[in-house]
């Protein structure tokens, strides 16, 4: 139970470490650099210890149930593979961590940086540790969201917005396409289950589906790992710090891609499409970004390309998808990480200490940097694959597996002659990397003089290199134990043998290896100056850029087509918009009954007439008509005819014994009503005289067709309500409901029941809905200012006594400020008994909502502000805080999320009285509906009070223009 537990520490420790980062100071970079090395430590440590339990090829699963009536719940899985990654996202994150303390600068907000980077490691853990696909897409665009936040931490840069905006829309929209490629596989296999779907490789190939799925899929992973022609993100994200971009490129965001390729290969690949598919575009990706990187002149723009070539190369070896190049690509994945990593950190050093990244600019650090020098010149020849160091035994493995017959197709004979040229691109920039940074002659007119770093600050590059050194030297001692989980958890029964030697005889794998490194040699030597001298970018085909295509693509995609589209089709009038979805939805409905025998129901059949109810209903028809009739000119009679309106509904419901749908109704009439005097009637333009042109006859026209449409509508809304409440009876849901509110949610308050409890997990959806749009209100209202006609006093103001003024409406004042305690008592009772009789959270909170309304309404904003804080925005904060600590209380406890407990119990004095642990959740509801609303009248109010100082200073402005002129 203890192991399972530390998957959930797995994936929630850097969360709650990203909560405590952003709560330090903004540039208390010593405590936040700590606690996130202390963060990464710990999860290298818990990933350390599991290993006994995963070495045997099994897994570790770990299952919390969420809402399991509809199969959601949260399920871990670990296992070899995403065990050896989690060393790597916990290892190289702890180097990264201690190299960015010493990269940032003491100005740059160290807060947002850990919080930023310690959530994308939570992210990254949560996609290794999920073992639900729906789950594991969640994590996967969290990646992509919280890697928007580390690429655009340098915002003030307009690189790093563009290339933050350019990977989240890039890598987003892909996740788009992993969902549905994963909700389409849990279809066809009936399970979102991790392991069962990789037990279903057969069922999923089979199915007719299949290339629909592929696809999707595809376009999720290749987007993520920057495969061509998606790779063009990734040299843009180049503008993020260099620590992030170690992070990205060796060991995270990159590798999401590939690793779900390498994991999903066994059971939805093996056939001809994946191999043309992921091999093709895997190879394309390998020689097409080796041969980018060869002419770019930025040090992290020529290891952005040689990251795009590498990803192509595990890309191929996924798609050939044999036993022993699946071994291979996994193999690669640790070795491109270690070198590519400490490669990033070295192009940082560099930049950190010369000022440029130019290697046009750099020349001969090796004297000034001689540790620097040895450092990166071992990791670029592990990435060009020489031997002795790590990237060579891998790359072996990969150009032996192109050399495989496969199918025998033309697409298969050229797989060796593609890896070679590739291979050779690779060697020939990674020796241009070496000598044109540390050799030649010093470099002049750098922006600062070179010099090796701080010690600390070079520590994980000698570490990493130290890894990649050991680990091409000693295979059998450093990386076979992990490879060895990796692959028995990937493959099981079919893990091929395979070895790790350094020497295994002249054969062809080696000559090609030869030929790359000794043609890339030959390659960079001979054009070194028409390369350096040339632009950034390959010959020819440098100005076709992928940023370029994409701006164009995104400036046509959201811009001129929907502005065409929006010129064509619609209309920027509001009533035009409404006429529109009311006759579509009016058609749609027609369509669906079209052909019925007896569309409109017998109302007269059995069905006995109530005098008293269909007076009710004729007056508040008449109210809603009315209030249509003079809502152009006559606001105020509008507003109270559509209150009378209100008044009635709230009357049916009580006669059809619906009493909480009474109160609540009756309610909201109240809060609706005082919010649109407040709003509706003052802040609106004013309307004295009549609208130019509204009795010519197109205006007349235009009002008949309006009421043919409503009358067309309402009838058909009508008859649909009088066939649903006069067709025979049949069991529903609701007789369930009826049936065990009592003695399964412990209450006889069948509606509050339904809510707190049977339909907790969509309440709790709509009061974050409820939150978001409360915010949204209050945030624009913020800056709604009124037309000016409605800005200065009101009329009836203008020209009248000061005193009258503060004594105007004085006794019903003091009536409502007296009424503020009997409100809250009201509100407490409504609380406290809505779990039997008629009240609830949501009834409290409003009618709490209300007090504050009346005493808004009595007195000024600044009197009653002086003397009632009321902070709703903290109350919504804690509102969804307590709803949500209700539900996961269930958990401790084995229950599914938000599962509620009641009982009755004996309270001295008071008697037996019912409590339920959703009383709790109902107190979330209860303090989110107060803040939202009282958030909403604040806004408001606050409109008078900024109307009131623009007035007061004009009134002063005045006053002292007329003392200068006297």
């Amino acid at each position: 139970m203890i192991e399972q537990n530390l998957l959930l520490v797995l994936t929630v420790l850097p969360f709650a470490g990203a909560l405590l980062a952003v709560s330090l100071g903004t540039h208390a970079r010593n405590a936040e650099a700590w606690l996130a090395a202390i963060v990464m430590a710990a999860g290298l440590v818990i990933t350390l210890s599991l290993y006994p339990l995963i070495q045997d090829g099994g897994a570790l699963r770990s299952q919390i149930q969420w809402v399991p009536s509809i199969g959601l719940n949260l399920l871990f899985r670990l296992d070899g593979f995403s065990w050896m990654f989690l060393l790597l996202v916990f290892g190289i994150g702890l180097m990264v961590v201690i190299y960015a303390r010493f990269y940032l600068s003491p100005k740059d907000p160290s807060a947002r940086f850990f919080g930023s980077l310690l959530a994308f490691t939570g992210a990254m853990a949560g996609v290794l540790l999920s073992g639900n696909v729906i789950m594991l897409v969640v994590f996967w665009e969290l990646t992509s969201i919280t890697s928007f936040l580390l690429i655009s931490y340098w915002h003030h840069l307009q690189g790093a917005r563009d290339g933050a905006r350019m990977s989240l829309i890039v890598t987003g929209l892909g996740g788009l396409c992993l969902l549905a490629a994963m909700l389409i596989i849990g279809h066809v296999v009936g399970s979102y289950d991790i392991d069962r779907i990789l037990a279903a490789g057969g069922v999923i190939k089979d199915h007719g589906l299949y290339p629909v799925i592929l696809a999707l899929f595809l376009l999720g992973t290749f987007t993520k790992s920057a495969q061509f022609p998606f790779h063009f993100w990734l040299p843009n994200a180049m503008n993020a710090p260099t620590p992030v971009s170690s992070y990205l490129h060796s060991a995270t965001m990159v590798k999401a891609g590939v690793y779900l390729m390498v994991r999903f290969a066994p059971s939805i690949g093996g056939t001809d499409l994946w191999f043309y598919a992921v091999g093709g575009v895997g190879m394309v990706t390998m020689a097409f970004g080796a041969f980018v990187a060869l002419f770019r002149h930025d040090l992290k723009g020529l290891l952005a390309y040689s990251t795009i070539s590498h990803l192509g190369l595990i890309t191929a070896l996924a798609g050939f998808g044999t036993p022993a190049a699946i071994v291979a690509a996994i193999f690669h994945i640790a070795n491109h990480a270690i070198f590519k990593a400490s490669l990033f950190m070295a192009a940082g050093i560099v930049d950190h200490e010369a000022g440029t990244r130019d290697m046009r600019r750099l020349s001969g650090l090796r004297r000034l940097m001689p540790v620097t020098f040895v450092l990166t010149a071992l990791a670029a020849a592990a990435m060009a694959g020489v031997p002795l160091l790590s990237g060579f035994i891998s790359k072996e493995m990969f150009l032996a597996e192109t050399i495989e017959p496969y199918n025998g197709s033309q697409f298969a004979a050229l797989l060796p002659w593609v890896a070679t040229i590739g291979s050779l691109f690779s060697a020939a920039y990674a020796l241009r990397l070496i000598l044109s940074v540390f050799f030649g002659p010093d470099a002049t007119s750098l922006p600062k003089t070179p010099h090796e770093p701080p010690r600390l600050m070079r520590l994980p590059v000698e570490i990493l290199v130290l890894l990649a050194v050991a680990v091409g030297c000693f295979p059998y001692q450093t990386i076979a134990p992990i490879l060895k989980v990796a692959v028995l958890s990937v493959l099981g029964d079919a893990t091929p043998h395979y070895s790790l030697s350094l020497w295994h005889g002249f054969n062809t794998p080696l000559m090609m290896s030869a030929i790359a490194l000794i043609g890339g040699t030959l390659l960079y030597l001979t054009f070194r100056r028409q390369i350096e001298e040339g632009p950034d970018g390959p010959p020819l085909i440098h100005p076709l850029r992928g940023q370029r295509v994409f701006d164009r693509l995104l400036l046509i995609l959201s811009w001129r087509v929907p502005r065409r589209l929006l010129s064509t089709f619609a209309s920027d009038r509001l009533q035009s918009q409404l006429v529109i979805i009311i006759l579509v939805a009016f058609l749609v409905a027609a369509w669906s009954v079209w052909g019925v025998p007896r569309p409109v129901p017998d109302i007269l059949g059995g069905v006995g007439f109530d005098l008293p109810f269909a007076m009710l209903w004729i007056v508040g028809a008449t109210c809603a008509v009315a209030a249509a009739w003079q809502a152009k000119y006559h606001r105020f009679a509008a507003l109270v005819l559509l209150g009378g309106a209100g008044l009635c509904t709230v009357m049916t419901f009580a006669l059809l014994s619906a009493p909480d749908l009474a109160v609540t109704q009756l309610l909201v009439e109240i809060v609706t009503t005082v919010l649109l005097l407040l709003l509706g009637l003052r802040w609106l333009p004013k309307r004295r005289e009549p609208i130019k042109g509204d009795g010519a006859l197109r205006s007349h026209l235009r009002r008949t067709r309006d009421l043919v449409i409503a009358v067309a509508c309402g009838g058909g809304v009508a008859i649909v309500a009088l066939w649903v409440m006069l067709s025979p009876p049949v069991d529903t849901i609701g007789d369930w409901f009826l049936q065990n509110a009592y003695s399964e949610g412990g209450g006889t308050n069948v509606v509050n029941v339904i809510l707190v409890d049977f339909r907790a997990f969509d309440t709790f959806g709509e009061i974050t809905v409820l939150a978001i749009v409360g915010l949204t209100v209050f945030s624009l209202l913020r800056r709604f200012r009124p037309a000016p006609e409605a800005a200065g006093r009101p009329d009836e103001q203008i020209g009248a006594d000061p005193k009258m003024l503060d004594q105007f409406l004085y006794v019903p004042a003091i009536v409502m400020q007296w009424m503020f305690a009997p409100t809250i008592a009201l509100s407490a009772y409504l609380f406290f008994r809505g779990h039997d009789l008629p009240g609830g959270g949501f009834a409290a909170g409003v009618t709490l909502a209300v007090g504050f309304l009346m005493q808004y309404i009595a007195a000024n904003v600044r009197w009653i502000e002086s003397r009632l804080t009321v902070l709703p925005i903290r109350w919504i904060g804690w509102g969804l805080l307590i709803a949500a600590a209700t539900g996961m209380g269930a958990w401790l406890f084995g229950y599914p999320f938000l599962t509620a407990h009641s009982q009755y119990l004996d309270i001295p004095i008071i008697g037996r009285v019912p409590a339920a642990s959703a009383l709790f959740f109902d107190l979330g509801v209860f303090l989110l509906v107060v803040g939202a609303t009282v958030l909403m009248l604040i806004a408001i109010a606050h409109q008078s009070l900024r109307s009131a100082r623009a007035r007061e200073l004009d009134e002063a402005r005045a006053k002292e223009e007329d003392e200068e002129v006297a």
